[in-house]
């Protein structure tokens, strides 16, 4: 089994990836310097000779060298990952999202990595584009974290066309499931609604409730992720959603419980829904989980306190 590295593989989406790979018997190098991701999220593997976890930021271009070095994979799932923490600080933004793309991919060229899998947005698709979203749409980037990721696929497509270093780019609709953050600025929405409800209090639901999103399942991430590093031929950008959208007023009935509304927020996609032919007819992904079926394995996974969901 080729050995991997795993940029940001303690957070929640990351640690999934990694579940699945040392699973599937890889050696592999987790980087996260736990400002979001949590060492609770690899607690399962502790003392497993095949991973490897080393505190650290993309941002230490050494670092990075240093642990993608003769790597076969890299996933790059490390970033300031939410709309919000952005608007409030960009600078951080930029300097992780972008500069911190920069040094993975300059060390991933120098150290032979055969493969770069980005974990890119959904969130460049903006305004301006009908829906469903399609690859080939131009983007309109409304806040600093979509504008930094758009501009880690730019680098990802520099460092093929001029170092021919393999590339894709996976742009995520809305990822939920096991280990997403109920609080906090970095948490998702179906987190912060179970969370909720779990404490009988109202769901807060922000604007009036009728924008609508693709929600896709973690364990179809994690999956789309090992499919697009095992295809080196398959360049560019790749939708990964489920080409369904709910509204969250959708979403709170799904989950029960009074809601009340909160003001809206500034720079968001009103309507967010994924066309994955593309994916589907390249990487050959389809999204197995739908939102029903996700929300009982939430169910599942919390009644169990387990730390891996196999499906």
């Amino acid at each position: 089994m080729p050995g991997v590295v795993v940029f940001g593989g303690a957070g929640f989406i990351g640690s999934n990836l990694v579940d699945e790979l040392l699973t599937q018997g890889h050696e592999v190098t987790v980087m996260d310097n736990f400002s979001e991701g949590k060492t609770e999220n690899l607690d399962r593997w502790r003392g497993n000779e095949r991973l490897e976890v080393v505190r650290g930021d993309i941002r230490d271009f050494d670092l990075c060298r240093r642990v993608a070095d003769h790597k076969e994979w890299c996933f790059h799932l490390a970033a300031m990952s939410r709309i919000q923490p952005s608007i409030t600080n960009p600078l951080d933004a930029f300097s992780a999202n972008y500069m911190g793309t920069a040094n993975v991919l300059e060390a991933c060229r120098r150290g032979g990595v055969k493969r770069v899998v980005y974990s890119a947005s959904s969130s460049a698709y903006g305004l301006i584009n009908p829906i469903p979203n399609e690859e080939d749409m131009p983007t309109d980037c409304l806040n600093p974290y979509s504008l930094s990721k758009k501009g880690g696929e730019e680098l990802c497509k520099l460092y093929s066309d001029l170092y021919g270093l393999s590339t894709a780019a996976l742009r995520y609709f809305n990822v939920y499931g096991p280990r997403n953050q109920e609080e906090g600025s970095y948490a998702t929405v179906i987190a912060i609604f179970r969370k909720q409800k779990r404490l009988g209090q109202k769901l807060t639901i922000v604007g009036d409730g009728e924008q609508r999103r693709d929600f896709t399942f973690v364990c179809d991430v994690v999956r789309a992720n090992v499919l697009a590093a095992m295809n080196r031929d398959a360049t560019g950008l790749y939708n990964i959603g489920c080409n369904r959208n709910y509204s969250i007023n959708e979403l709170a009935t799904k989950v029960g419980g009074e809601t009340t509304n909160l003001p809206p927020r500034q720079a968001e996609a009103r309507v967010t829904l994924a066309d994955n032919s593309k994916s589907r007819d390249v990487l050959g992904w389809t999204p197995q989980v739908n939102l029903d079926q996700g929300l009982e394995i939430l169910d599942l996974y919390e009644r169990k306190n387990s730390r891996i969901i196999t499906l």
